[in-house]
């Protein structure tokens, strides 16, 4: 039984991983297709974040199926509630940028920086790695507005991302956790 137990643990984890590595691949795609049109920027944004929303239910729901609780339905209220909001915070960006208060790097800038904030708040309930998908999408975002090289230094982060959470997971396994 422990053993099951800790092979389902493993797979959790691996399937974690790999929702880190699509976020952190999406948010690059987005941040590329941001740099040759804001606009087409604008609506990837608000597509991704539904993205995220579907990902962050299904490790919510995987956990909860872990611990053998049975809430998908409170689930995804919290995880819906959550990501509409950010998602009204976004719509209020682009109406920002319609009122020219904003220009469309700056909307997108913003955006970034929403949706990092949203996915580091989700990633405290479900997950350091969700928050860390956010802690990328906030520096990427200073990133952009600091330097020309943002797309070479946003693929450095991405990677060196990667990096970090294959060795914190190989030493949680030299640890035996």
């Amino acid at each position: 039984m422990l053993s099951n137990l800790k092979l389902s643990e493993k797979r959790q984890l691996k399937i974690e991983d790999g929702i880190l590595v699509l976020l952190l691949a999406v948010s690059l795609g987005g941040i590329f297709i941001t740099d040759f049109s804001p606009l087409d920027g604008y609506v990837y944004w608000m597509f991704i974040t539904l993205v995220f929303t579907l990902l962050a239910i299904l490790i919510a729901w995987l956990q909860d199926k872990e611990k053998n609780l049975d809430e998908f339905a409170s689930i995804v209220k919290e995880q819906s509630l959550h990501w509409l909001s950010s998602l009204g915070c976004i719509t209020g960006v682009f109406l920002l940028e319609r009122t020219e208060l904003l220009d469309a790097l700056g909307s997108t800038l913003v955006i970034m920086l929403v949706l990092g904030l949203a996915t580091i708040l989700d990633g405290i309930r479900i997950g350091w790695r969700f928050s860390l998908v956010g802690l990328y999408l906030a520096a990427s975002s200073i990133v952009i507005a600091y330097t020309d090289h943002f797309l070479i230094m946003s693929s450095l982060l991405a990677i060196a991302i990667i990096g970090i959470t294959i060795s914190i997971e190989i030493w949680l396994v030299k640890k035996g956790f």
